[in-house]
């Protein structure tokens, strides 16, 4: 899966309210996984991210939380899920934080396509009249209808 964002973030825990250093990786699927290092190896945890976002705060809009020790207010962001929960998470500086904010509302709102991988050495036959039944009775339908007004078309030279 290809990256979109990564960096190293102060994550508050959700139990003890501990501020942690975590490296995190925002995914090209909508997901944002966070690590103990810039390996990326040993993941934590992961957040789907992909519509599951109502709003992210920024900055002196994070009220009720107090960032880490020796960093800036300006640096908190607090990422609010439609779930229920929150992410409190805290970037070294204003525009860190206002970065993570714009790829990760990008993240919340970009539809996802996923691509059916062919493998190069196999065969695929793939027929060109795939609709099937509906195709023939569609087709059918336009020669019955066709014909009927090909008909009424010579209709005033019988009179």
């Amino acid at each position: 899966m290809a990256l979109v964002r990564a960096g190293w973030l102060w994550r508050q825990s959700s139990i003890l309210r501990r501020w942690k250093r975590n490296w995190f990786a925002l995914w090209l699927d909508g997901t944002l996984g966070y690590y103990h290092d810039e390996t990326a190896q040993d993941e934590e945890d992961r957040v789907l991210i992909h519509f599951n976002v109502r709003d992210i705060k920024i900055g002196p809009e994070c009220h009720d939380v107090q960032p880490p020790e020796g960093r800036s207010r300006d640096g908190l962001l607090t990422v609010n899920l439609r779930e229920g929960g929150r992410l409190h998470l805290c970037a070294e500086t204003k525009d860190d934080a206002l970065a993570w904010k714009t790829a990760l509302l990008e993240a919340n709102s970009t539809p996802m396509i996923r691509l059916k991988l062919i493998h190069p050495h196999n065969k695929y036959l793939l027929s060109c009249y795939s609709a099937g039944a509906p195709l023939a009775m569609g087709m059918l339908a336009g020669a019955a209808t066709g014909a009927a007004l090909g008909s009424l078309m010579w209709s005033p030279c019988w009179f």
